[in-house]
């Protein structure tokens, strides 16, 4: 009979965790949300002497007192799960630091393996650590391992399953000797929330007392959740007559007491052979990656190779893809009996396979993308990147780190938010989606390339189209300083980052970690994706019209006796644009007329725009349809020309300004709702986009008519 034990990994960023993680689960791991907030939970499988491990990789973390979103979850799931056993992950070059939050954990009574990790790094370093002196000063199991060599994983899991089926606490509670302040005040406080149940439903009441010394914010939070003011009052008055004795913080006290018990364990245990390499490989190697000057050119190049990485190469799987959808939509078409009457066959050529199709195509460039992110962040590049740009972003009130999925918002607006999962801090995070949509993503592109050459000179194209892309950068700029001193003012944190030494990143690794990532996008952002799509084919297709202006069945019937092929497609392009006029989306095109008259738009612009919300792509597609061209692409000669016949220079910046700072499309929707965990924020982000892209293209516009520029 099998058993199933509750394992939690929990180390500090940089500590080898997550390669750990990834050893000991291989491909058996789900990626989910933890309830209410954006930090990642992954849970994975292993199995052991027949027993199955359910391992949660808990957020790195330096410390259980909960300040962050990442602290806070990992604080709750240790402390409320109650997990069998806890694999505290260190650092073995770094033992004194990462023994901090192995000591905390610890104090939580639960039974514990300790993973020596990065073992080969500590001994190349000249560090020796006495592994079974370890192990008999703090009372607990340890494993030597090397996680991106796989070296000491089954010994670890082995030492799991030992712990969690026995149960019991080997480990005596540390020998940490507090200042009696400390501890008079922590017993002081702990007998005060004795008298509140509600405190104390899973805690116990001295670690709930410890965190209020050390300022956790979530226990600050469970008491203003419970109205217990008075209770509050006496513990400030505790924590203020400690702070008088001491004449320091309670929580400075109690770091220094845990320290120097560190330090006493690691000296009987700890030696160094010979002295480590003042001058390290990594030290020379940042030498010239973070050097003054050649930083950023070096940072330009990294990123002109992940563009190729992700686009260049990415583009023939996505062409095989859009062959693969094209060919099993007109295969269904050609076998379906009486297709071009079956609402049926046109929800799922049409709605599904052409909606979630035409999003799935950018697979490719996701996966190589996540591809490109593990190999940065597993070699260590990705912390010196945001360094390097830290000092340019920190101007508009943005970590260095959020250049990245700016930049990558160049390709494409759903991986650059995706790629908004290497931000810790949530406020970074949100901020970073919000303003990659003002990047000008490569769908875009089609736009740029049918408009321009129809209104403007050759000589001024590229200036155009210059003109368009950096307008994007400049109101993006100003959002992100808008929005760090508004909706997210007071949340910013220091630019603190851990440099880890460089890595050759394994091949197990990156490709496990673009595995998860891409199952994870497939699994939540297509049901969304498909929920959106068969909408939008609604609005597109009903209601249907049954009587025409025109009789197209005996005009089109006498073109075919003929021959007059050119003559039948221009009949069905008229049928099909009347049919969209007619359509939901072509009366709220209509609907939307006063709407759009400011901006110099009229219904058959606003019904184009309705239909690429579905993709921004699609604008030139639906424009082909509602000036009876068919399927028009950026290149068509005859769609130019009607758009010149219909609007001005000046109007057809103002198409362009428009779909540059309007949300990109529904995959941006689904993909916001995604790493948000709410719709709350995409849905403020639609609105707000919308409204700015309004606003600028109004303005624009209306100067533009005043000054009688472009007309």
């Amino acid at each position: 009979m099998t058993s199933d034990h509750l394992i939690a990994l929990a180390g500090n960023p940089n500590s080898g965790k997550s390669t750990l993680f990834s050893e000991m689960t291989g491909m058996r791991q789900q990626v989910a949300n933890y309830p209410g907030v954006t930090v990642e939970k992954k849970v994975g499988v292993a199995v052991c002497d027949g027993a199955q491990l359910r391992i949660v990789d808990l957020p790195g973390t330096y410390s259980l007192v909960a300040n962050s979103p990442e602290e806070a979850v990992a604080r709750h799931f240790l402390m409320n799960e109650h997990p069998d056993v806890i694999i505290a992950v260190v650092d073995a070059s770094n033992l004194e630091r990462h023994l901090y939050l192995a000591i905390q954990l610890m104090e939580l009574r639960v039974p514990m393996v300790l993973a020596l990790n990065m073992a080969d790094v500590a001994r190349k370093d000249g560090i020796v650590i006495d592994r079974e002196a370890l192990q008999n000063r703090l009372g607990l199991p340890i494993v030597e391992t090397v996680g991106n060599k796989g070296l000491g994983i089954k010994e670890l899991l082995h030492a799991t399953h030992e712990a969690a089926d026995s149960g019991v606490v080997v480990h005596e509670m540390p020998a940490i000797v507090y200042p009696p302040e400390i501890v008079d005040a922590i017993n002081n406080v702990a007998e005060l929330i004795t008298r509140h149940e509600a405190l104390t439903p899973d805690y116990r009441p001295q670690d709930v007392a410890r965190g209020i010394l050390e300022g956790d914010t979530e226990v600050f939070k469970l008491f203003a959740a419970n109205d217990v003011a008075p209770l509050q009052a006496e513990v400030n008055e505790i924590l203020a007559r400690l702070e008088t004795t001491l004449g320091m913080a309670a929580d400075v006290a109690i770091a220094r007491a845990r320290y120097a018990y560190i330090k006493q364990i690691c000296a009987g245990c700890m030696s160094e052979h010979s002295p480590r390499e003042q001058y390290t490989i990594s030290d020379r190697i940042d030498a010239i990656v973070t050097h003054r000057f050649l930083a950023l050119p070096i940072f330009a190049l990294m990123m002109f190779l992940v563009f190729q990485l992700v686009f260049a190469i990415g583009e023939y799987p996505m062409e095989w893809l859009e062959t693969l959808f094209a060919f099993i939509g007109e295969s269904l078409t050609a076998a379906w009996p009486n297709a071009e009457n079956s609402p049926l066959c046109s929800l799922i050529v049409d709605g599904i396979i052409g909606g979630v199709g035409g999003v799935l195509v950018f697979l490719p460039n996701i996966l190589l993308l996540f591809l490109a992110i593990a190999i940065l962040e597993s070699s260590g590049y990705m912390a010196r990147a945001g360094l390097i740009m830290d000092q340019l972003m920190q101007k508009i009130g943005l970590h260095g780190k959020s250049f990245i999925p700016m930049l990558i918002g160049f390709g494409c607006t759903v991986p650059a938010i995706m790629a908004t999962r290497t931000l810790e801090n949530r406020r970074d995070r949100l901020t970073t989606m919000f303003i990659a949509p003002l990047m000008s993503c490569g769908a875009r592109l089609p736009i740029y390339t049918l408009i321009i050459p129809a209104f403007f000179a050759e000589s001024w194209r590229a200036p155009i189209l210059f003109l368009i892309y950096f307008t994007g950068i400049m109101l993006a700029v100003i959002l992100a300083k808008v929005l760090t001193t508004t909706v997210f003012k007071g949340e910013s944190e220091q630019f603190i980052m851990e440099l880890p030494p460089y890595r050759i990143p394994t091949l197990k690794s990156v490709l496990l970690q673009m595995w998860e990532r891409g199952v994870l996008y497939l699994r939540k952002a297509g049901t969304i994706i498909l929920a959106i799509s068969i909408i939008m084919w609604a609005l597109v297709s009903y209601p249907q019209k049954t009587v025409f202006d025109h009789d197209y069945d005996t005009s089109i019937a006498a073109a075919q006796t003929a021959g007059n092929e050119e003559l039948v497609m221009e009949l069905e392009n008229q049928r099909s644009a009347e049919s969209l006029s007619y359509s939901a989306a072509g009366r709220v095109g209509h609907a939307l007329q006063p709407l759009l008259a400011p901006m110099g738009f009229d219904w058959r612009i606003g019904t184009a725009l309705i239909g690429a919300f579905a993709a921004k792509e699609v604008f030139v597609s639906q424009l082909g349809v509602v000036f009876s061209l068919g399927e028009a692409d950026d290149s068509s000669d005859s769609l130019r020309a009607q758009l010149r016949k219909s609007y001005s220079p000046l109007v057809a910046f103002c198409i362009m300004l428009f779909c540059l700072i309007s949300t990109p499309c529904m995959a941006t929707v689904a993909i916001m709702r995604r790493e948000s965990n709410s719709w709350k924020w995409p849905l403020w982000q639609f609105a707000t986009l919308t409204l700015f892209a309004w606003v600028i293209t109004t303005v624009v516009y209306q100067i533009g008519m005043l000054l009688k520029i472009g007309l």
